[in-house]
């Protein structure tokens, strides 16, 4: 089983798309979207006292709608500016803890790394290793996954700090364990809150002696 090492200067916390209409009552909300947003600033702050960056992305579209394309088509809520920049809908949830020092990021599709400077700001600060939080499990956390993989970053994928709803005829839970199966198989390695917190700890620890 892989290993990945964690190095505080050579690590960043991505959380995706914490926003109002993922998180907390909109009819795409995630049903466990408050409790993951709980584990998520538990682990922020852990990052934070690490050394370890953090970065807030949300999926955000033009007011004019000229960057929706194709994804106007495929869910009408898009079209209907429910991810319009500016909209109550689209920010990121109030409960969501955002530190001076954080990053924030927007992306106009899935993945952090479509259309965006994520891998300059990451390279430019020396890091190779990211650890995925946020929404939807499946989609966006997943995608953003896939694309770090893929540019040789180490990656960590939290099991209890990602959510999905629904879709396509499979539970939330069916979505959950598809996902985690896949990217534990190819692309990164799986952690609970809990565990990446202790892996950063021990971390800490081991620098302190």
């Amino acid at each position: 089983m892989v290993d990945f090492p964690v190095v505080p200067e050579r690590t960043a916390l991505v959380n995706v798309d914490m926003q109002n209409c993922f998180v907390q009552g909109y009819p795409i909300s995630a049903p466990d979207g408050l409790a993951i947003l709980g584990r998520i600033n538990r682990l922020a702050a852990t990052c934070r006292a690490a050394g370890i960056l953090v970065i807030n992305v949300r999926q955000v579209f033009r007011p004019d709608g000229s960057n929706i394309g194709v994804l106007g088509e495929i869910n009408p809520l898009v079209k209907e500016g429910i991810l319009t920049k500016g909209s109550e809908s689209a920010l990121l949830h109030k409960g969501l803890v955002v530190d001076a020092r954080d990053i924030l990021l927007d992306k106009p599709r899935f993945g952090a790394f479509h259309s965006t400077d994520l891998e300059l700001i990451l390279r430019s600060h020396g890091i190779d290793t990211i650890i995925i939080s946020g929404v939807y499990t499946n989609i966006c956390a997943e995608t953003t996954a896939r694309e770090a993989m893929v540019r040789d970053f180490h990656v960590f994928f939290l099991s209890d700090g990602t959510a999905t709803v629904k879709m396509g005829g499979a539970s939330a839970a069916e979505l959950q364990k598809a996902t985690l199966a896949t990217l534990s198989f190819a692309f990164a390695q799986v952690f609970t809150v809990d565990e990446m917190m202790q892996k950063i700890r021990d971390v800490m620890r081991t620098a302190m002696v």
